[in-house]
C-alpha cells in the first residue's frame, strides 16, 4: 500500500536546475569557504593594537567613549583601568565590544574627577599588550560659593573667600562697586585650584563697598556679590 505524498504549498519549492538559484548556491558557498579561511588564517599568540586609543574631551554632565581596534586570537579577555586603578563594569564606566575587532569603555554622568590617563589591557593566554589615552574634562567656570558678607572694624585684616570650579581652569577677577581692584602691598588676591581670596590689610572706611568676584573660561563664566561694611 504506498502512502500519498503531500505537495507542498505554492511558493515553497525550488528548481535546483534554475540557473539563478544555481548561481545563488555558489555565492553562499564562496562567502562561507571566505569566512572559513579568515578564521583559519588568525595566528594564534600575544594580542597586538591595530588603532590605539586617542585622547577624547568629555563635557560636564555627558558622556566620552574611548575606542581602538585590537587583533587578538584565541579571544582577550579585557581590563580598564584609570591612573593605574582598575574600573569595573557597571553604571558609571561599561566595557563595550563594538564588533569582534573593537573594544571601548564609555564614561558616564561627566565630572572634573574624571579626568585623568585610561588604560586597556587585553590579556590572551599569549601574552598581555595595552594602550593608554587621556579624557580631558572641559567644565564651565563657576563660583561654588561665593564670599560672605563681612562687617569689620577698621584698621583690621579682611578676608573674602569665594570657591571656584572649572576646566579649563577659569580667568578670575575682583571689583569693587563695578571697578577692577587695583593690587598693592595692602590690598591683593591670588588664586588657587579651588578658591580665589582677596586679603585687604589695614581697612579703611574708603574700602566700604560692594565686591564682586568673577570667574570665566571658554565655556561660560558666574559671579557673586558681597558686602564689606568698615566700623
Amino acid at each position: 500500500m504506498s502512502t500519498a505524498v503531500a505537495k507542498p504549498p505554492p511558493g515553497c519549492t525550488l528548481d535546483i536546475n534554475d540557473p539563478q538559484i544555481q548561481e545563488a548556491a555558489i555565492r553562499i558557498q564562496a562567502s562561507y569557504r571566505g569566512h572559513r579561511s579568515r578564521k583559519e588564517l588568525r595566528e594564534k599568540g600575544p594580542p597586538k593594537i591595530l588603532q590605539p586609543l586617542k585622547d577624547v574631551i568629555l563635557l560636564e554632565g555627558s558622556a566620552a567613549k574611548l575606542a581602538c581596534r585590537v587583533s587578538a586570537f584565541p579571544d582577550p579577555f579585557i581590563i580598564w583601568s584609570k591612573d593605574g586603578r582598575e574600573l569595573k563594569d557597571g553604571p558609571k564606566y561599561r566595557y563595550v565590544f563594538e564588533d569582534p575587532d573593537v573594544v571601548a569603555l564609555v564614561v558616564r554622568d561627566g565630572e572634573l574627577a574624571d579626568l585623568g590617563q585610561y588604560t586597556v589591557s587585553i590579556k590572551n593566554t599569549f601574552g598581555v599588550t595595552s594602550g593608554s589615552a587621556c579624557i580631558i574634562v572641559e567644565v564651565p567656570a563657576k563660583i561654588v560659593k561665593g564670599p560672605d558678607n563681612v562687617t569689620v572694624v577698621k584698621g583690621s585684616t579682611v578676608v573674602l573667600k569665594a570657591e571656584i570650579s572649572g576646566e579649563p581652569p577659569p580667568d578670575v577677577g575682583w571689583l569693587i562697586d563695578g571697578e577692577d581692584i587695583e593690587e598693592d602691598d595692602r590690598v591683593f588676591y591670588d588664586i588657587r585650584d579651588t578658591t580665589t581670596i582677596l586679603t585687604i590689610k589695614n581697612a579703611q572706611r574708603s574700602d566700604a563697598g560692594k565686591y564682586e568676584v568673577f570667574v570665566e573660561n571658554n565655556l561660560g563664566m558666574d559671579q557673586s556679590f558681597a558686602r564689606m561694611d568698615v566700623l
